[in-house]
């Protein structure tokens, strides 16, 4: 009787070893006032909300008593978000505050840029079980900026955590590198 190869062996020789969540990179490009910061935010950077969300929109075009649903724009409404360690030096915090603080002003609402320039690209890479700095994939995301940098919660019992916060940003939108999609 000749046996076929659907069992755990087909599935071995198909499983390449699985990429993991715990591998993986924020590459933050601060704009010029902070740009010595993005080598340091690389090893802060804790956790993302991720690999990004791709969303074709759908459009129902009525024919003849019937909906026709076509293919409509791409969205790219969902922030990506970081979550960094908070270092004694605050440096990390302090660019992110600043950055936004010069997009809009606190005190004054104006704006220290006169243009587009306070959007920087930045990179979320998928790295391999070997540390290759280059990684199996890489997302782009395209003119992103802070929206939001969250609070960072005290208390007088927390004597074992470090303090963390994130980072909202939003993006125009993203492209990817690396393993064919």
């Amino acid at each position: 009787m000749a046996t076929t190869n659907t069992g755990i062996s087909k599935f071995k020789s198909n499983f390449r070893g699985g990429a993991r969540p715990n591998l993986f990179e924020c590459r933050v490009n601060f704009p010029d006032f902070n740009a010595g910061l993005t080598e340091r935010a690389r090893f802060l950077i804790k956790a993302t909300s991720g690999i990004p969300t791709s969303a074709l929109g759908q459009i129902e075009v009525p024919f003849r008593g019937r909906n026709l649903t076509i293919a409509g724009d791409m969205a790219f409404a969902e922030a990506w978000q970081i979550t960094v360690i908070n270092d004694v030096d605050f440096d990390l915090r302090d660019a992110f505050e600043s950055w936004m603080n010069q997009i809009n002003n606190h005190e004054a609402n104006v704006s220290d840029y006169g243009d587009l320039s306070y959007m920087q690209d930045m990179e979320l890479v998928q790295l391999d079980r070997d540390g290759n700095d280059n990684g199996i994939k890489t997302y782009n995301f395209i003119d992103a900026f802070p929206t939001a940098v969250s609070a960072i919660a005290l208390g007088s019992d927390q004597n074992d955590a470090i303090e963390e916060f994130t980072v909202d940003f939003q993006y125009q939108y993203w492209t990817t590198a690396g393993v064919t999609t």
